[in-house]
């Protein structure tokens, strides 16, 4: 157990080895203040390896005269070489004359500013936690005993999980983040203590020492890590009483509605599966970290409070106290800031970036998200994928040991060919279920609505269900009604059964066509096979939401499996009909390809971006772009999107000037954390990966938030609240 260390000191420069050593013999002279037993004190220094303090202060130790320490372990590390001196003995006043005596050697003159790099002392005392002033609370967590320890005084603290009596002995799981322990409680105990044991509950605060010993034959519990062990209740106290819960956290079974769990969360958090996931989280945004700093990436933060631009949703405002009627936004990515760190050389740029967008929310989105948010220079788009690509496949592994990646290396397709292929720019390639195009095979067809929908200008296209013929009529309405859902206008169905074709289209096609249908598409007697005849874009999207609810509904995709995919090539412009004008695909700071330039003015729509997007299981899990890093092509752009020279000026002249200073080619991108993790962790949505969510409807329903705020607040801000 670490000592804390104490408020009121600092340190630094040339003292700064000598504070420390003075920090450690303040704590450790409160130890002994009522200390009635003999503590262990474990003493660790990091040094250089090879360097003159190594040699002086191995030197130094070797003086110490009473109890003389020994090296226990010498093991290399990436900043020195670990040396842990161990001082015991049962006279506690010569252990505090070797601690001084060891403490002081180390840092005699000749050694002040040169030895250590890192020190601390560990307190070692299962037996004196009270004499340490409420110091350590226990010796050892829920979820570490072992058949190692047994036979050994601990102290432990946490969450009663279970408590069960039989006849007399008690017995009680508890339960801290680390895991469970069952401790025993005799009948024999003094009466006070049972007294105060006959009144805990669940989710009572408990500290308890006892007998570490192995469980009786016959008694282990393979289910649990501590299962071999269990301790023999000498103490107990209460550290907090705990209120009837309104939702049980020890199992999940019985869980109420997400509100609920929501208003309580500091309660749902101390569920397995919700800790669980949080130290997910954890591991996977420090692997990320590390990584990012292996790869020469330098971590910069950027404002939250920064200038309202359109980025592609609503900003979130914040008004100005200071400048009545001018407002911050907080920011959607921190886009233009990092292209104005690559101008200001900060070539490998990253941060764990906390985003805020006003739109509509689903399972897998938030008003605030995080992501890592990511920029480099001089690069070209495959340089950022290779970098990224790296990065996850060496974490999935990792932080997620089950998880399987499907692909090495990850599959590079157009946007065209996903959307072709798969009905989606965010295909899941678990499994097939492929559209085919079957616009040739009923060019000449008989049935009304395939002719209508090619005269139109349309196509047919079609998936094959496998196994799925015997499919009820009713259950092929309400793939119908999905279908419409998506967009269609109904839904033509073949199902390919020994006895004979049946399904809604069944009786308007030939024979002969039924058979290029089954030789193109590979359908096989017992499948099914829908159509969709509309226009491309309509029946892509139908087809490509039908193949998903296939997907679901038969278990075609293993959740253990990530497949991993680059969609590439995305139109640069999209045409807003309701508005008569073009707006970008990605963002307005994506380069076009070069090589389409010219036909900004002649044909928008055939532009291509140098955009791209990582997408997994059929979610989109990052996306990015090389950045337009000239003034003129930039320019460009915001005319293009319809904005005037002025508001030009108002909105990005800092980018547009910045440019005109040497910025370098750039690209980058934005992985989302959030949704990784709940892939990882096999959740349904985002707000089981987060500590405190908003709900479904954007509140905050444990702090009820947003809330009305004070008249006085609202009129220091110049705002006034205006009735509908």
């Amino acid at each position: 157990m670490h000592l804390p260390s104490q408020p009121g000191l600092a340190g630094g420069g040339q003292d700064e080895n000598r504070y420390k050593i003075n920090l450690l013999c303040y704590n450790a002279a409160n130890l002994w203040k009522a200390n009635r037993s003999s503590p262990t004190i474990i003493i660790t220094i990091m040094m250089t390896p090879g360097s003159l303090g190594e040699a002086l202060l191995v030197d130094e130790v070797t003086k110490v005269k009473t109890n003389r320490p020994t090296v226990l372990s010498k093991s290399k590390d990436a900043k020195g070489d670990l040396f842990c001196q161990e001082l015991n003995t049962k006279d506690t006043k010569r252990t505090k004359e070797n601690l001084k005596e060891v403490l002081s050697s180390c840092f005699s003159p000749n050694l002040s500013g040169l030895a250590c790099t890192c020190m601390q002392v560990e307190v070692l005392c299962p037996s004196c936690l009270e004499n340490f002033g409420g110091v350590m609370y226990k010796t050892h967590t829920c979820g570490e005993l072992r058949a190692s320890h047994v036979g050994q005084t601990v102290t432990i603290a946490g969450w009663v999980h279970r408590r069960r009596d039989h006849g007399g002995v008690i017995f009680v799981d508890l339960r801290d983040r680390y895991g469970l322990i069952q401790v025993v409680f005799n009948p024999d105990l003094p009466k006070e203590t049972l007294d105060q044991l006959a009144s805990v509950r669940f989710e009572w605060v408990l500290q308890i020492a006892g007998l570490a010993r192995r469980r009786p034959e016959g008694m282990e519990n393979p289910k649990m890590a501590t299962g071999e062990v269990e301790v023999v209740a000498q103490e107990v106290k209460i550290l907090n009483p705990a209120k009837t819960l309104p939702m049980m956290v020890s199992d999940d079974s019985d869980l109420p509605d997400e509100n609920t769990r929501l208003k309580y969360r500091y309660l749902d958090l101390r569920r397995e599966k919700m800790t669980r996931n949080m130290i997910l989280r954890h591991r996977v945004i420090k692997f990320m970290r590390d990584y990012m700093d292996q790869q020469d990436f330098i971590e910069i933060e950027t404002p939250i409070l920064f200038k309202a631009t359109p980025e592609g949703a609503r900003d979130y405002l914040v008004p100005s106290r200071l400048y009545p009627g001018y407002f911050y936004a907080l920011p959607q990515s921190p886009q233009q800031l990092k292209q104005l760190l690559m101008v200001a050389g900060m070539d490998r740029y990253f941060q764990i970036a906390r985003c805020f967008r006003d739109e509509d929310l689903r399972g897998d989105r938030q008003p605030e998200f995080t992501q890592l948010d990511l920029e480099m220079s001089f690069v070209h788009r495959d340089d950022v994928l290779a970098m990224v690509e790296g990065l996850y496949t060496e974490m999935i592994p990792a932080v997620a040991p089950r998880k399987k990646l499907m692909f090495k290396p990850w599959p590079k397709l157009s946007y065209k060919e996903a959307m072709e292929r798969f009905g989606t720019d965010k295909p899941d390639l678990r499994f097939g279920m492929e559209l085919y195009d079957l616009t040739e095979v009923f060019k000449a067809s008989e049935f009304r609505v395939f002719q209508s929908a090619l005269k139109a200008g349309g196509l047919i296209k079609c998936i094959v269900a496998p196994g799925s013929a015997s499919m009820t009529r009713r259950e092929v309405d309400e793939l119908t009604e999905s279908a419409k859902g998506f967009g269609a206008k109904g839904l033509a169905t073949l199902a390919v059964a020994a006895e004979g074709l049946k399904g809604t289209a069944a009786k308007f096609v030939k024979a002969e066509e039924v058979e290029e249908v089954k030789k193109l598409t590979g359908a096989q007697d017992g499948d099914l096979i829908l159509i969709a005849a509309d226009e491309r874009a309509v029946v892509n999207k139908v087809l490509g939401g039908l193949r998903v609810i296939f997907r679901d509904k038969l278990g075609l995709a293993d959740k253990d499996v990530m497949a991993f995919a680059w969609i590439v090539d995305f139109p640069f412009f999209s045409w807003n009909e309701e508005e008569q004008k073009w707006d970008a695909e990605h963002h307005p700071f994506t380069m076009p390809k070069m090589e389409d330039l010219p036909k900004f003015e002649t044909n928008p729509g055939e532009v291509l971006s140098d955009a791209y997007d990582m997408v997994c299981n059929g979610y989109e899990m990052a996306s990015g772009s090389i950045r337009i890093h000239r003034r003129d092509i930039q320019m460009k752009m915001f005319q293009m999107l319809g904005l005037k020279d002025e508001d030009i000026q108002a909105k990005f002249g800092h980018m547009l000037e910045a440019f005109e200073y040497g910025a370098p080619p750039h690209g980058g991108m934005a992985p989302g954390i959030d949704r990784l993790v709940m892939l990882l962790a096999d959740e349904p949505n985002i707000r089981e990966v987060i500590a405190f969510p908003k709900n479904q409807a954007g509140r905050d329903v444990m702090a009820d938030a947003p809330s009305e705020v004070e008249p006085k607040q609202l009129k220091e801000l110049h705002i006034r609240i205006v009735d509908k």
